[in-house]
């Protein structure tokens, strides 16, 4: 998609471009490969004066934001659309934003935007994606790809001998590995929540309620974090923490009160569980489960409208288990025709605005002042400390 030149295994190709750049690299809409001479040898132009992929993550090993890397990707284009993921290892999180991105697996030496989990991965209980990755599409949509939350092998990698956490997630707070691992993933979604147009929740199967737990806590712990484009995040950028905790409480202006349109998807779906009775009563518990969350009201609707009617329009996926030869064979939707259905149910739909026009940049560098206020949020801060005198974490 976002690429150009020849799929051949020949020395002298050039390699693929994962992120396009307009000026710099020509894709239509769904270019899968394809072009001459001329277009490897921008792409390699390309390739040597931007960072590699492996240093765009969008966060730290400190958990702070990191934007210069990521900044010359970006244009002052203001006709984009941010959509990030999020969920448990190995759900599919990583491919359902290739298929987005337009990824053709079947393009001999094209590599997938974002890393698939492999057979070895899996074996040795680790996680492909650290922090954020971010990728661009050619349609200018801006791909977050974000590191399994409840993952063993995430707490394997921050916990000290003593129990303590390696990373400070919460701005002057020392936890225990375990609390700075469930705090990491609230604040992952409440990240995503904020900055994003669209956010896909995937879940495993059909009986695994813990990410709808999971958005219920953003959605209970995002007060007062507004959207990149907020006229709230002008203020002069400060370092200090007690600039951040005076911004956090600084009430929002009209329409600063933020949440992006969520897209629920359950992957590895066993052919038993893929029914349309099924669907219709996960349907029915996702719209009781979140009738009254803000999730709904970002839809759009009018205030006086029914909320229960609101809740009805919430978008459900169910994508089936994949045969390990590439197959399935299921009673009702394949594992190919369940994705392209969650693709095009992405590239069709209108996510919840921001409230004011920004363009790629500001929205970059204005996600880092949102980040700011995440880590230092007294709201989330004080859920913290709830959970840390409630006896369920070690100290």
């Amino acid at each position: 998609m976002a690429g150009s030149g020849g799929g051949t295994s020949t020395p002298n190709t050039a390699p693929k471009i994962l992120l396009s750049k307009p000026g710099l690299v020509s894709a239509g809409k769904f270019n899968r490969g394809g072009g001459g001479g001329g277009a490897e040898e921008d792409a390699a132009a390309l390739r040597s004066r931007l960072p590699s992929l492996g240093s765009l993550n969008l966060l730290s090993d400190s958990w702070d934001f990191q934007i210069d890397r990521f900044l010359p990707f970006l244009t002052d284009n203001t006709e984009f659309t941010v959509v990030g993921v999020i969920g448990p290892p190995g759900v599919g999180k990583s491919t359902i934003l290739n298929e987005i991105y337009g990824f053709n697996s079947w393009s001999p030496g094209m590599l997938p935007p974002f890393g698939v989990v492999s057979e070895e991965t899996r074996a040795t209980a680790r996680h492909s994606t650290v922090g954020i990755e971010p990728r661009v599409s050619a349609e200018r949509i801006i791909l977050l790809d974000t590191q399994p939350v409840f993952s063993p092998s995430v707490l394997a990698e921050m916990i000290r001998p003593d129990g303590s956490s390696t990373m400070s997630v919460i701005s002057g707070e020392s936890l225990s590995a375990e609390l700075a691992h469930e705090m990491m993933s609230i604040q992952l979604g409440i990240l995503l929540a904020s900055i994003c147009h669209i956010i896909i929740v995937v879940s495993e199967g059909v009986h695994d309620a813990s990410m709808w737990r999971l958005m219920l806590t953003v959605d209970l712990l995002k007060h007062g974090i507004p959207d990149p484009s907020s006229t709230t995040l002008s203020h002069p950028h400060s370092s200090t923490m007690s600039s951040d905790k005076e911004v956090s409480n600084k009430p929002l202006e009209s329409g600063d009160e933020y949440m992006a349109s969520p897209i629920f998807v359950h992957t590895r779906i066993r052919d038993q569980d893929n029914t349309p009775r099924n669907f219709q009563a996960l349907k029915k518990a996702l719209v009781q489960c979140f009738s009254t969350s803000l999730f709904v009201r970002s839809e759009g609707q009018d205030a006086a409208k029914d909320v229960q009617s609101s809740a009805s329009n919430m978008k459900l996926f169910l994508v089936p288990s994949k045969g390990r030869d590439g197959s399935s064979r299921p009673l009702y939707e394949s594992y190919a025709s369940a994705l392209w259905k969650v693709r095009d149910q992405v590239l069709s739909m209108t996510g919840s605005s921001f409230s004011r026009t920004v363009s790629e940049r500001e929205w970059l560098k204005n996600s880092g002042k949102v980040w700011e206020l995440i880590k230092n949020s007294p709201t989330i801060a004080d859920y913290c400390t709830t959970l840390q005198t409630s006896g369920l974490y070690r100290k």
